[in-house]
């Protein structure tokens, strides 16, 4: 899988417990198909040059699976079923040539099956995607037929077929569904609409209108996704709303991209997926294997207070929050109060924002954390938070904190916004409060020695919508600089 969104940009994925995500890869279709077949197979079980089973073979190979003599399709399914028992293991082979069949019987992992753990089933199910991913990603086997070349080989130039650019596709496709499922301003568990889906590839981020051109490009995407989404159902990647058939009918089998305006009904007709929360693990493993960095809630959990608040200080709230929640779960209060509030000192760039989501671990501690807060009350970083949080709690005697503790905090505070948020609205309301409740703010904010003095001076003078206060920012700022 190319890797797709940066570090940034990946929310960490809320994935289900091993044991529930090896439950559904056996009860996913195509797996337990395979398992049945590898159970099967045997030394009167015969096979061609390539591994697949000999035609004579797939009519008992069909019935086994339950499909009836007259199904037309039941050989393709056994055929494809067998195919995933022989890549994932299930089944070992011996290939057959020119003159002799070959033969099968159980594979080594077949008794994993039965016997493994969630990781051994998860490892299989894992092969066994790779092995419909790579079916997905080519051409209809109609399609491959007719650009048969005259020499009996597949002329992969007439039929406009790029294997590497098919594959690519379609990994970016899942990735994009994949942030989609793990963003917080995503639909999460919500089905996504096909044209949408189909659009995040071809769209520009930055074109308004689509052009004509555009939108028949995302209704071809759009049809070959639907065609490659009924491949990836099976193995329980995903749930998949296909395209409406009647609507092919209606467009001569070629739908356009839907069109603005429908209610939800109408626009399901062009097609819904999801990732199931086993399909949610596979693409991470995937994106994990290329190289990217995709986190996962629960990773942190074993890992130093320093590390909890660097990686969570770009999580969305929800996530850092279930983050920290399972990072608390395994330590006594104290013992974690003191290892957050360590970690939070610092005069590097970081530092706000670290003390952010350390003053928001902590308030999920229990009382029991007092006595590591009032070690730091007289900590000129950290004395401040630490009076929040003993007052919020509810505790007495609480020294008040001085005037330079209290511009400090508030430095800090919109530092860390800052960082966090940029120039939001809610940044802007926090500016706009403090220059009205606090005269002469900014006659003594520009004298507070805190490394982001200065810059977060300019940004109050960049949000306050009073020209006259914005200005007086705009000063307080330069004579930080200067001061500096």
């Amino acid at each position: 899988m190319s890797p797709t969104p940066d570090r940034t940009s990946l929310p960490p994925a809320r994935l289900a417990p091993e044991a529930e995500l090896a439950a559904a890869a056996l009860a996913a279709p195509l797996l337990a198909r395979a398992v049945r077949l590898a159970r099967w197979a045997g030394p009167e079980t015969r096979v061609g040059a390539g591994g697949e089973l000999v035609d004579e073979q797939l009519p008992a190979a069909a019935e086994l699976l339950g499909y009836a003599a007259d199904d037309e399709d039941g050989p393709a399914y056994a055929s494809e079923a067998w195919r995933v028992a022989v890549d994932t293991g299930l089944v070992d082979v011996t290939d057959g040539d020119e003159e002799h069949d070959g033969t099968a019987q159980a594979g080594e992992d077949l008794g994993l099956i039965t016997s493994g753990g969630p990781a051994d089933i998860l490892g299989i199910w894992q092969n066994a995607l790779d092995t419909v991913l790579a079916d997905a990603s080519v051409p209809d086997l109609d399609d491959l037929v007719d650009a048969l070349s005259e020499g009996g080989e597949i002329d992969l130039d007439a039929l406009g077929f790029d294997p590497e650019a098919e594959a690519e596709f379609l990994d970016g496709v899942l990735g994009n569904l994949y942030l989609l499922t793990v963003s917080e301003d995503g639909p999460g568990d919500e089905p996504v609409p096909l044209p949408a889906l189909a659009a995040s590839m071809i769209v520009p981020d930055d074109m308004g209108e689509p052009t004509d051109d555009i939108l028949e490009q995302v209704s071809d995407a759009m049809m070959r996704l639907d065609d490659q989404f009924r491949l990836l159902e099976p193995i329980g990647l995903v749930e998949f709303r296909p395209v409406d058939e009647e609507l092919m009918v209606e467009a001569g089998d070629e739908v356009a991209a839907a069109p603005e305006g429908l209610d939800e009904e109408d626009i399901s007709r062009y097609g819904m997926v999801r990732l199931t929360p086993l399909g949610l693990y596979g693409i991470r493993a995937r994106m994990l294997e290329a190289g990217v960095d995709a986190p996962a809630v629960g990773d942190l959990a074993d890992k130093g207070a320093d590390v909890l608040l660097d990686e969570t200080a770009y999580f969305p709230q929800v996530a850092a929050q279930a983050e920290t929640e399972l990072w608390l779960a395994g330590r006594e209060p104290v013992v974690a109060a003191r290892e957050l509030l360590a970690a939070a000192r610092g005069a590097d760039e970081d530092g706000p924002l670290r003390r952010l989501r350390c003053q928001q671990a902590l308030s999920l501690t229990g009382a029991s954390a007092e006595p590591a807060l009032r070690e730091v009350l007289d900590d000129a970083e950290l004395g401040g938070l630490a009076r929040v949080w003993l007052t919020e709690h509810g505790f007495g005697d609480v020294p008040a904190p001085d005037p330079a503790m209290i511009f400090w905090l508030t430095i800090d505070t919109l530092a860390a916004q800052l960082a966090a948020e940029g120039n939001s609205e809610e940044l802007q309301g926090l500016v706009e409060g403090l220059a009205s409740q606090h005269a002469g703010f900014f006659d003594t904010a520009w004298r507070v020695d805190h490394p982001a003095t200065a810059d977060v001076l300019e940004a109050m003078g960049r949000l306050h919508p009073d020209k006259k206060v914005a200005k007086e920012a705009r000063k307080a700022a330069f004579k930080a600089r200067s001061r500096v």
